[in-house]
């Protein structure tokens, strides 16, 4: 069975349920004037409005026909005397237990109604019971105005469930009135299975008009209604056990009535207890936000809600950077009064319809029941991310805490709550690691899904296998002298063919493959270096290493015994690192570089300019080599910005006594641009392509002591030295 929502009252009778919405609630499950109950759809909105006015007309009808037949017959209405006094006071006081109590009859909501109401059934039949309920109703509505409308719901059921209970009695023979009421001092034991079915189908017959009339559309039973099923079997025990003894004290004391408001409150209370303790289940005793368990079953509903409309539900998921520190430095009470503000301030911030949920930490939600497009869905997550990333105020302290975002959509992402929330959860956990704020949610990040994992068996057996394979691709200086080569990972599946490498390491850096891969890729490395210098070439070559790697214990001293095992000196290795590194940790990467370049390893700060490393980051790092993008590089002939960029990188690096190299120069132009502007270094196509092993041999070894040459310098001079020859 699906999870879902628990039976919602109709927004035209007034109705909600305590502590299960969360847009705008200033208290969870206190509505706040501009806020409405949640439409999914309007097919949802119509069968739950005109649903509940059916109920209320046919109640009417089933009353007024009742009261028309006693009033033509000239039966009394309602028992006289003593009788019917005591049964007043009692009515009077559970009308006023219920105004005291807080809410409604709700559904499920109390017993002390239904026994009394049971009592007055089986004794005087059902149009007397019927204007007990009309009286508790209407006293209870004029009470609490504000619920006259849920009031009058519930009435109009409860009045249908009394027919209900009237039917079987009639099936058994029985059709007690004021003047012809049915006496305990008749009943035998077969009245006992008779009392009980009479009960049973009051409360069945309540119970499922609520549910029909309210619940959302495709809802099963959710965690709230599942529990409410102990609740019914408490109801079911008090009318079977307190309703017949009202019969008998009715009968021979009926100054005694009144005293049967002390259990019927007893029992009210308890079943208050139970639903309280229900709700917590579902609540975050914190903030008061809903927990993750309702988010769960709330989705399902919505979920289940667009699939019928055909509409786009999403889910966010928002989690707080830094919170850890705000723990760590002031402590975890001033955490949890931060926790608070955010709380509220992600309520105030949410769209209509919107719910939002803490899932536990510094971890929230929103479920978007409907959304236009994935475009609209992530424009709300950016607003939401922008407000909670607004300064806070703790005792006079402003704080800053930023949010990342993960947003998944149905159903372009997933089909079910549990995989919308970890495909939510593996776009904010991308978001938090590239400080882009939001993320949606691709497949090709996620390394979980069923493709991706096969491909990472597949990566793994390769890796054991020697099947992935390192390119080198060239970096000369102006002078045409080599620089160096940057070893780039190549594997050729043996099903699916070449494999994009950004698939592959994405998939290893999400996974734990991530250090066999650098362990794969620097040996082999290694290796080559090793032997193209038993050959005479000395040229360095550069590899990639991940976040995680460099903020692994020991590495450093790892490189540095590969070094040593190979033979190769520590000027034969490069390595490149990108900003992210910078932006995990930057103390602990600092720590593991400084211990590189203790060894004599050169560092290299790859990509630069598409992340968000701070200047003061990069003056503290010990590399000795930047490389500017090619998003930069490519448009540089051509964007006046871009041109303007790479000359302040250029300038920046030679002010930190750092070398130049642009990645992605792919014509003359830009060769010449880079030149002018001082760049010291160029890779890209217009050198060469990456090379497998053999061609970069044969490559180094074609240029020998003259370096590479531009075609159009050897264009040039074979022109020149033609015209010579005229």
């Amino acid at each position: 069975m699906k999870p879902t929502e628990s039976a919602d009252p109709s927004p035209e009778f007034g109705g909600e349920i305590p502590s299960m919405r969360a847009g705008r609630l200033g208290v969870l499950g206190v509505r706040t004037p501009e806020t409405r109950p949640v439409d999914t759809g309007d097919g949802g909105q119509g069968r739950r409005g005109v649903l509940p006015f059916l109920v209320v007309g046919l109640a009417v009808v089933v009353l007024t026909v009742g009261v028309a037949s006693a009033l033509s017959g000239r039966h009394a209405l309602f028992p006289g005397g003593p009788v019917g006094w005591a049964l007043a006071l009692l009515t009077g006081i559970i009308v006023g237990h219920l105004v005291a109590l807080g809410r409604d009859r709700w559904w499920g909501g109390t017993g002390s109604g239904a026994a009394l109401t049971l009592g007055v059934l089986i004794l005087y039949g059902w149009v007397p019971a019927g204007l007990v309920s009309l009286a508790v109703v209407s006293l209870v509505g004029a009470a609490r105005r504000h619920r006259w409308r849920q009031g009058l719901l519930h009435g109009s059921v409860d009045i249908l469930g009394i027919g209900a209970g009237a039917l079987v009695l009639a099936a058994f023979g029985e059709t007690p009135s004021v003047e012809t009421p049915w006496p305990p001092t008749t009943w035998g034991l077969d009245a006992v299975p008779e009392i009980a079915l009479v009960a049973v189908a009051y409360l069945l017959a309540t119970r499922l008009l609520l549910w029909i009339a309210l619940a959302p559309r495709g809802g099963g039973l959710p965690t709230v209604a599942r529990t409410a099923l102990l609740r019914q079997a408490l109801v079911a025990v008090a009318l079977l056990g307190i309703a017949p003894l009202i019969c008998v004290v009715a009968v021979s004391q009926p100054v005694l009535l009144p005293l049967f408001a002390v259990p019927l409150i007893a029992l009210d209370s308890t079943l208050w207890i139970a639903r309280a303790r229900a709700e917590e289940q579902l609540r975050d005793p914190l903030t008061g936000l809903p927990n993750r368990q309702w988010l769960l079953e709330r989705a399902w509903s919505a979920l289940d809600e667009a699939e019928r409309l055909g509409t786009r539900a999403a889910l966010v998921l928002i989690d707080l950077d830094r919170f850890r520190a705000v723990n760590d430095t002031l402590g975890h009470l001033a955490g949890d009064r931060l926790l608070l503000q955010i709380a509220d301030r992600l309520r105030q911030a949410l769209p209509e319809e919107a719910e939002a949920a803490r899932l536990g930490g510094d971890e929230f939600a929103v479920l978007l029941p409907v959304t236009d497009s994935t475009t609209s869905a992530q424009r709300v997550a950016r607003h939401l991310v922008a407000e909670l990333s607004s300064p806070l105020d703790l005792d006079g302290l402003t704080l800053v805490l930023e949010a990342s975002a993960g947003l998944a959509v149905f159903p372009d992402h997933a089909l079910d709550a549990e995989g919308l929330l970890r495909r939510a959860d593996v776009a904010m956990y991308q978001a938090k690691r590239d400080r882009t704020g939001v993320e949606v949610y691709e497949s090709k990040r996620d390394s979980n899904t069923p493709d991706r994992l096969g491909l990472l068996g597949d990566l793994r057996r390769a890796l054991d296998a020697g099947e992935v394979e390192l390119h080198y691709q060239p970096k000369v200086r102006f002078d045409g002298q080599v620089a160096g080569l940057e070893a780039l990972v190549r594997w050729v599946h043996p099903e699916r063919g070449r494999v994009p490498p950004d698939e592959f390491i994405a998939i290893a850096e999400t996974s734990g493959l991530m250090p066999h891969l650098t362990e794969y890729v620097l040996e082999t490395a290694l290796a080559q270096v090793a032997r193209w210098r038993a050959q005479g070439l000395k040229v360095p070559v550069a590899v990639n290493v991940s976040p995680r790697d460099v903020h692994t214990p020991g590495f450093a001293g790892a490189v540095a015994a590969r070094l040593a095992r190979h033979g190769v000196p520590a000027s034969g290795l490069q390595l490149e690192i990108t900003e992210h590194v910078l932006l995990e940790d930057p103390q602990r990467a600092a720590d593991t570089m400084a211990g590189l370049t203790g060894h004599g390893v050169k560092m290299s700060l790859d990509d630069f300019g598409t992340g968000y490393s701070s200047l003061v980051h990069l003056r503290r790092l010990p590399v000795s080599e930047l490389k500017i993008d090619r998003s930069f590089v490519g448009r540089l002939a051509v964007d006046t910005q871009d041109a303007e960029i790479v000359r302040c990188t250029v300038d920046l690096a030679h002010s930190l006594g750092l070398l130049v190299v642009a990645e992605g120069v792919e014509d003359d132009e830009t060769w010449e641009r880079l030149r002018d502007l001082g760049c010291d270094a160029v890779q890209g196509w217009l050198v060469a392509a990456a090379m497998p092993p053999q061609e970069a041999t044969a490559w180094l070894l074609a240029r020998g002591e003259r370096g590479w040459r531009r075609p159009a310098d050897i264009t040039a001079e074979l022109a020149a030295a033609e015209a010579d020859a005229v």
